[in-house]
């Protein structure tokens, strides 16, 4: 017989489990590029696609360029090379963001409308062409006093203007990102401005250690349409008073902030994102009558940022944050090589635990045995998910590694496989 104290534990048992379903098991974009808007045009992704190939094959011509550069062994450099090479040609850009905030500024009124405008008839442009990303979407200015009424005119502006021009047709995986966050009011204004508009998702920025503090909160708030909570490194230092020359994404207060996201948004199926590494790779020489020195410090230059970039790339993959911002075209290819370098490296290893666990795990379910290491098994399966998410390892490879069945991988549950299995 039930008691209330039983409905009760019952009713939250089923509110966590509402509130906190785990990984979706939706592809999750390995990047944002942000661009101005008042720069943005149908055929902005291509062309940055263009540029990343051009960067890759001038600074890291082959598998030999990486290996030096990167400190991979030689097998690994030229797997990494192979596989920058085809992504860059297949799909250099995964999520693109329109930026009215830091990358636009502050303009006259009529400016914005005007950029709004347009940008909202090249996006439809670009649905038409078949030129958009995977993801995309815009990012707004806050929602504070200063700029709140300005903020949401330009999103209801692009946002009409866009579905006018398609019919009522958004792009796939379409966000709109709400900067500096530091009342939840903002998110409560800003989803009252969305009601007309239910296909758009909602992305968090967390750039203010308020908003560290009641992600949970603002999360709730968007009722479902949250997808993600993006780390804003530069203001969030800024905010505690860290001077520039110390502001980057290996400061420890960063790793406080990413850490304390993962925890507020464990299992709640929230993607998250680092913030951008703000060094560019830019050579300073341009031109076809480079001097041998002139084309030297080219290398030398851009070849520090990617090391740069590189590094913070790997240092979030560690942590745990599988995503995050690019801001030149030329970062793309440090990007994917931080990523694949980062799977292949350990995959023969993680391959041969995750068959063993799997055996050891239905081995003791058969006997009745406990298993009392489940966590490290979907920590290894976790590893192949993502693997496969970011294209570091094909589809089609898993299952000689693995020795499981891709249906199986994809229940993106260790316990789920060891049941199917005993």
């Amino acid at each position: 017989m039930s008691t209330p104290a039983r409905e009760r534990l019952a009713r939250a048992n089923r509110e966590f489990q509402e509130t906190h379903p785990g990984e979706s098991g939706k592809r999750q974009p390995v990047h944002t590029v942000y661009g101005g808007a008042n720069l943005f045009k149908f055929d902005t992704c291509p062309k940055l696609g263009a540029l990343a190939r051009r960067s890759f094959a001038e600074y890291a011509p082959d598998g030999a360029s990486l290996e030096a550069l990167l400190d991979l062994s030689p097998p690994l450099a030229a797997a990494v090379h192979a596989r920058v090479e085809e992504k860059l040609l297949r799909e250099p850009v995964e999520d693109f963001r329109i930026d009215f905030e830091d990358g636009y500024g502050i303009r006259a009124d009529a400016v914005e409308d005007a950029d709004s405008d347009t940008a909202a008839l090249e996006t439809a442009k670009a649905m038409t062409e078949g030129t958009l990303p995977p993801f995309f979407g815009f990012r707004i200015k806050p929602l504070n006093e200063e700029l709140h009424d300005r903020s949401l005119r330009t999103m209801r502006r692009f946002l009409r203007a866009l579905l006018a021009a398609t019919g009522d047709r958004l792009p796939a995986n379409f966000s709109v990102t709400l900067p500096k966050i530091t009342v939840p009011e903002q998110v409560e204004q800003l989803m009252g401005a969305l009601e007309p508009f239910p296909g758009v998702s909602i992305e968090i920025m967390v750039e203010t250690p308020q908003s560290l503090f009641m992600l949970p909160k603002l999360v709730e708030l968007c009722e479902g349409r949250c997808v993600g909570a993006h780390f804003g490194p530069y203001d969030y230092t800024s905010s505690l008073s860290i001077t520039s020359m110390h502001q980057d994404l290996s400061h420890p207060a960063c790793d406080f902030a990413r850490s304390t996201m993962q925890v507020a948004l464990a299992g709640r199926g929230m993607w998250v994102s680092d913030g951008p590494t703000t060094l560019m790779p830019i050579a300073p020489h341009r031109g076809d009558a480079l001097t041998a020195d002139q084309r030297g410090e080219n290398r030398h230059v851009v070849h520090g940022a990617w090391k740069l970039h590189y590094g913070n790339v790997r240092h979030a993959l560690r942590n745990g944050f599988y995503q995050g911002w690019d801001l030149h075209p030329s970062q793309l290819p440090m990007r994917y090589a931080a990523l694949y370098a980062f799977f292949l490296e350990g995959l023969r290893a993680a391959s041969e635990r995750l068959r063993n666990f799997v055996d050891k795990a239905a081995l003791a379910t058969m006997v009745s045995n406990v298993f009392d290491d489940a966590a490290t098994g979907q920590g290894l399966l976790n590893y192949f998910l993502r693997a496969m998410s970011c294209g570091a390892v094909a589809e089609a490879e898993v299952p000689a590694l693995t020795g499981l069945p891709l249906e199986q991988i994809r229940t993106a549950s260790f316990t789920k496989i060891v049941k199917m299995r005993t």
